[in-house]
């Protein structure tokens, strides 16, 4: 018999599942429309900026997103958007632009 290896967080929702740990949802319709109109609500893009950034952070960013197969402007809304949110993890990089010596 074949066994589906999982990975940690998987484990982890498997583990909570077995304890227990998961409840029902009283009124799943209303739930996932609640959650729909979060998801619109956030995903809704009705303002513009304008901001001055370097041009070497530019190239940067359009370069992740290029990586994401995003378009960079959806890229910068959803950091932002994250950020505003707490869902930013610090996370170093290697920088690409750099030699050895420093």
């Amino acid at each position: 018999m074949n066994k589906i290896k999982l990975d940690k967080e998987e484990k982890e929702i498997l583990e909570t599942f077995e304890r227990g740990e998961w409840k029902k949802v009283k009124n799943l319709k209303a739930e996932i429309e609640k959650h729909q109109e979060y998801a619109r609500k956030t995903l809704k893009k009705d303002k513009r900026v304008n901001i001055r950034i370097s041009s070497k952070d530019l190239e940067e960013i359009q370069a992740l997103a290029v990586e994401n197969g995003i378009p960079y402007q959806t890229l910068m809304s959803s950091i932002l958007h994250r950020y505003i949110h707490g869902g930013l993890i610090d996370k170093p990089r290697p920088n690409k632009t750099l030699n050895s010596d420093g």
